[in-house]
C-alpha cells in the first residue's frame, strides 16, 4: 500500500478515455468498507458523468475548467442524520456549529481517502476539490440541507503526472508521549 500512498498525486488533465464500470465499483467498494465512528458510515457518493451537470459543479467550485476534463466526479456527501434525530431541525452549512457535522466529516473524508488510494490502486487519476459554498452545489444536485457536501472528487485516466510535492521530515510531525 505504501507505494499507492507514494505515487498518488492530485491530478488536473485526464485523457478521454471511459472509466471502466468494474473500476468505479471497486472504487466505491473501498469507501463502503471505510470505517466511521459507532460505524454511523454516514457518507453517500453521487456518480456524475453528465457534462451539463459536471459543467455546473465546476463553475460552482471556484470556476476550476479544468475538472471538465475528468470523465467522471465523485460527489461526496456526509448526512447528518446518522449522528441526530430526523425530527431535529438542522441547515448546514460552513459556519454550522452542531458537533455533529465535524463527525460526519471526519468520517467522511475518511471514505474519500480510501476512494483516492483505491484510484492509484487501480491505474487512475483524481483529485478531491472542495473550493466551494454550500449553497452553491447543493442545489445543483437536489442535496438536502441537512447533508454537507465534503468534496468533489475528479476521476478518470491521468494525462499528466504531476512530480511529487515537498513533504515534511518525520521529525517535524511526530513527538512521543507529549507535544
Amino acid at each position: 500500500m505504501l507505494k499507492e500512498i507514494e505515487n498518488r498525486r492530485s491530478v488536473r488533465k485526464y485523457l478521454n478515455k471511459k472509466v471502466e464500470k468494474e473500476k468505479l465499483v471497486q472504487l466505491l467498494e473501498s469507501a463502503r468498507l471505510a470505517p466511521s465512528g459507532s460505524n454511523t458510515q454516514p457518507w453517500t457518493f453521487l456518480i456524475i458523468e453528465s457534462e451539463d451537470t459536471k459543467e455546473k459543479l465546476s463553475i460552482a467550485d471556484h470556476h476550476q475548467k479544468w475538472m471538465m476534463t475528468a470523465p467522471i466526479f465523485i460527489v461526496c456527501v456526509a448526512d447528518i442524520r446518522y449522528r441526530i434525530s430526523m425530527g431535529t431541525k438542522v441547515r448546514l452549512d460552513e459556519n454550522s456549529s452542531e458537533p455533529e457535522l465535524k463527525q460526519i466529516i471526519r468520517d467522511t473524508a475518511i471514505a474519500m481517502g480510501h476512494l483516492l488510494l483505491e484510484a492509484e490502486h487501480l491505474g487512475l487519476a483524481a483529485c478531491w476539490t472542495a473550493w466551494f459554498e454550500q449553497d452553491d452545489v447543493r442545489p445543483i444536485l437536489n442535496i438536502p440541507d441537512d447533508k454537507y457536501v465534503c468534496g468533489i472528487i475528479t476521476l478518470g485516466y491521468g494525462d499528466e503526472a504531476p512530480k511529487q510535492r515537498p513533504r515534511k521530515a518525520m521529525k517535524e510531525i511526530v513527538r512521543y508521549e507529549k507535544w
